[in-house]
């Protein structure tokens, strides 16, 4: 099935009754938003949904109306997420990605093949969505003999060399030399992805699963790897592997806990909505940035969401046009806005265009380089990297996207690409689709695959490291 197919195949589809389906996210707001999204697109078209949550998500699954169904309660109590992740709130660039794969993933993973067999057994779940950055934690699903299909929440990941990888803020070019740059920027995956493979390596020999842990494919779901991301806002790849499909946003408007604010403190002025996400929040250097640079136009009114990791006191004076608040109700606000300054987060990229705000970029870390790169290249708004940022070149972007027509007559256009992508409702035909086809016998997928990384990465060596330390 080809990627540019498929609106257009399963729309009308017989959908398969009676499916009781797990749902696997990262216990952060970003993945949760969107997979419960999803979840809740699943469960209204009569499927049972059982979601799999260490204790922190439960207030965000159950404000989507979704079952809960905790795991890793030992090794995750509540409050254990935000004081594990809070450790990247400061941190930058690759030096996020790395402390994350090194320091908390390898937990999560851990507790995941210890619990989730088990959990998965007493609730009679006969088929898994699983977040795509849970790396590896797919081989429960193998071993367990259960269809699973794999999900994109974050930008993800190109693995033909035809573009950037999404951790890089690299221009999309097509010489002979971006391509080999593209190619050995490849090699990074095999540092993201060494530190959970003794932990699923160790978990399929006990359980008797063959797993070619030399082939970088060997756990991929064969059914189904589904992108929210909407193929206009991708850069171009002219080959994807036949199981990826790009869907579109998971987003719903509803089944989100409710976020208090002072609506009757705007006053009408053109807004702009801005927020540095809710993970990489303790840069207290770019959020007094932001005010500095917000603060030269007082003919707009500036809402800042500021995260938990900063104190207001700190940020020296607050601008008179600029509204501070911890979190805030973020469509909502970007509905009325007329810019969005921005981590550059996927689901706040995507939020922001099915408002058609464009917007101006402040990538820190994970694949938010990527997401900005296609903010730029799209012309909805632009981007400076963190090295570059004082608040004049800020407010000089600020300006520029502002007052020209052109970056809002783009974002409009996505408003209307995503109004008519309809994401949810492609994602879930697609997995109801797959769920319902006859299943390959778990040996012949680990050990052939469907050459979805390794036809590309091969060249690159991705089984060693850049440091050359072998993964096994």
């Amino acid at each position: 099935m080809q990627t540019t197919d498929i609106k257009t195949q399963v729309h009308g589809i017989r959908r398969q009754p009676n499916m009781k389906i797990g749902f696997l996210s990262l216990p952060l707001t970003g993945h949760l938003n969107s997979m419960t999204a999803l979840a809740r697109k699943l469960q209204s078209r009569g499927h049972q949904v059982v979601f799999f949550g260490v204790p922190d998500t439960e207030p965000v699954i159950r404000a989507a109306d979704l079952q809960f169904v905790p795991f890793c309660e030992n090794e995750y109590p509540p409050g254990s997420i935000d004081k594990n992740w809070g450790a990247v709130a400061n941190l930058r660039g690759l030096d996020v990605v790395r402390y994350t794969v090194r320091e908390l993933m390898p937990g999560l993973v851990r507790a995941g093949v210890e619990h989730l067999p088990g959990r998965i057994a007493e609730t009679g779940v006969n088929a898994l969505v699983i977040d795509s950055v849970y790396l590896l934690l797919e081989i429960v699903p193998i071993h367990l003999h259960l269809p699973y299909v794999q999900i994109w929440s974050v930008l993800h990941f190109d693995f033909s060399g035809s573009t950037p990888l999404t951790l890089y803020n690299w221009r999309h070019e097509t010489s002979a030399e971006a391509i080999a740059r593209n190619v050995a920027g490849l090699q990074i995956f095999g540092e993201l992805r060494e530190p959970m493979v003794p932990i699923a390596h160790a978990y399929a020999e006990r359980n008797g699963v063959d797993v070619d842990w030399s082939n970088p494919d060997a756990t991929v779901s064969q059914l189904a790897v589904i992108t929210q991301t909407p193929k206009e806002f991708d850069l171009p790849i002219p080959d994807l592997p036949p199981q990826f499909y790009y869907a579109g946003p998971f987003h719903d408007n509803e089944g989100r806990e409710p976020v208090p604010f002072c609506w009757e403190k705007l006053t009408g002025k053109p807004l702009i909505y801005a927020s540095m996400g809710t993970l990489l929040t303790g840069h207290g250097d770019v959020y007094r940035t932001i005010l500095r640079a917000v603060g030269k136009f007082p003919e707009m009114q500036v809402v800042l969401a500021l995260g938990r990791n900063v104190d207001p006191k700190d940020l020296g004076p607050i601008p008179a046009n600029t509204i501070i608040v911890r979190i805030a109700p973020q469509i909502e606000l970007l509905k009325r806005a007329a810019l969005c300054i921005t981590h550059a987060g996927q689901n706040t990229a995507l939020e922001a265009l099915a408002q058609g705000v464009p917007m101006v970029a402040i990538p820190i870390g994970y694949d938010q380089p990527g997401v900005a790169a296609r903010i730029a290249y799209h012309g909805v708004g632009e981007f400076v990297e963190l090295g570059d940022l004082t608040a004049q070149r800020l407010s000089e972007l600020i300006a520029k996207v502002t007052s020209n027509p052109s970056y809002r007559v783009k974002a409009r256009w996505f408003q209307k690409v995503l109004r008519e992508s309809r994401g949810l409702d492609v994602a879930a035909d697609i997995i109801e689709r797959v769920f319902g086809a006859p299943q390959l016998h778990h040996s012949t997928r680990v050990r052939e695959g469907q050459n979805f990384r390794g036809r590309f990465l091969r060249s690159v060596d991705v089984n060693h490291l850049v440091d050359g330390r072998q993964v096994h």
